[in-house]
């Protein structure tokens, strides 16, 4: 490998990065420059140095606002918003690397106008315009609803639409009003103060969406005064869903869009009318349960108030004494059967052992001429009279012989 040809002093690093540091610094226009272009990349530091880049068709250019500088940034800086940027363009020595040193930012074109909506804002945040105290209810059930708009733009046609589908029975009254332009703020004043002595239930401040100049009127001062003033409940309704405006702080309700605005203002009467039903059946269903429990507990009341009757008693003690009077019956026939039962026994008994029973089984009772009872053959001497008594009389005998059973 040949040497390499050397034509002058060898710098290190450092050297020349401090080298064109000084050329930058040196430089009148680096030192003190607006740059215009799209933010990217943008992060906020922990510490409270905010990171970005800007971005244009032609190339990008990285960009730091350090902490002490955010004092005077008055909106959040966001991805994709075009911006100026005022500041210096310096080389950070350690990287090599040269940097926009943003001091100031403000929106490109609208920025004027962004900041004085800012600062308004503040202002009348601050005097307590915005406080929740002051926010009144909407009506649930509006019957009349003032709309202060245009009587040609698409917020009238959608909140005319939108009110005739939920709610035909809903009175609206427009007051056509300049919603863009120098005169609008005025316009929209006249027509807040005028329904305002209408007695209506709420009005619909707003418009369709546009540009910040677009949405100026809304912005201004004395129409905040006049809906912060207003004795009506307001609800605002300007632009789109992303817009807002001071007019959106002060209402006592914000609606993201004219359509939204008016399913807030109009109940929906057939959604009602369904609720009512299932209410009204609800309620029948706890009505004929109480009805029913009442009816149980009448039907309970009825049977002990017939219980404590003198009549219900009565029939209790008779009926009482029927059983006792069958309990008794039933034990005598019980208590007459067992002394039959007993007597039948004794009967029988008496029976076995009656001399009559012998004399029908064929014995006989024999007895001498004094009645006594002639047991033995000694006791019959020949010659005696004896009398032998049967079951169906009685044989009188004279004793010609005796005889011993072999004795």
């Amino acid at each position: 490998m040949r040497p390499m040809k050397r034509t002058g002093n060898i710098y290190k690093v450092g050297q020349v990065n401090a080298y064109i540091k000084n050329l930058f610094a040196m430089d009148y226009a680096l030192r003190s420059i607006v740059v215009k272009g799209e933010v990217s990349n943008c992060k906020y530091h922990s510490s409270g140095h905010i990171y970005f880049t800007l971005k244009d068709e032609t190339g990008t250019l990285s960009a730091v606002m350090f902490a002490g500088q955010r004092a005077g940034l008055r909106f959040r800086l966001e991805e994709g918003q075009k911006v100026l940027v005022a500041g210096s363009i310096m080389v950070y020595e350690r990287d090599g690397k040269y940097q926009l040193y943003a001091k100031e930012i403000e929106l490109d074109g609208v920025g004027d106008l962004y900041q004085e909506f800012e600062e308004r804002k503040r202002r009348l945040s601050e005097m307590g315009m915005f406080s929740p105290e002051y926010k009144r209810p909407i009506p649930r059930f509006a019957r009349k609803i003032g709309i202060v708009t245009s009587p040609t733009g698409a917020a009238i046609r959608d909140i005319c639409n939108i009110a005739g589908r939920r709610n035909p029975f809903v009175q609206l009254i427009l007051y056509p009003a300049l919603v863009q332009g120098e005169k609008a703020a005025a316009s929209i004043v006249r027509g807040i103060t005028t329904l305002d002595t209408m007695g209506l239930d709420c009005l619909i401040v707003g418009r369709g969406g546009g540009s910040l100049e677009d949405l100026w009127a809304f912005n201004e001062e004395i129409v905040a005064w006049a809906i912060f003033e207003c004795e009506t409940p307001v609800i605002s309704a300007v632009g789109h869903e992303t817009d807002t405006t001071i007019a959106d702080f002060v209402a006592d309700l914000r609606a993201p869009t004219p359509s939204a605005a008016a399913e807030l203002a109009v109940f929906d009467v057939y959604e009602f009318t369904e609720q009512l039903e299932q209410k009204r059946l609800a309620l029948r269903r706890i009505a004929q349960g109480k009805l029913r429990e009442q009816q149980f507990r009448l039907q309970a009341e009825r049977r002990r108030l017939e219980r404590l009757q003198p009549q219900y008693r009565l029939n209790q003690l008779r009926q009482r004494l029927a059983e006792t009077e069958r309990q008794m019956g039933e034990q005598m026939q019980r208590q007459l059967q067992d002394t039959r039962n007993r007597l039948a026994v004794a009967a029988a008994r008496l029976s076995g052992v009656s001399p009559l029973t012998k004399l029908e089984q064929g014995y006989a009772y024999v007895t001498g001429e004094k009645g006594e009872n002639i047991k033995s053959v000694g006791q019959a001497p020949v010659g005696s009279r004896l009398t032998i008594r049967l079951s169906d009389g009685e044989v009188i005998s004279q004793v010609k012989e005796r005889r011993n059973n072999g004795r």
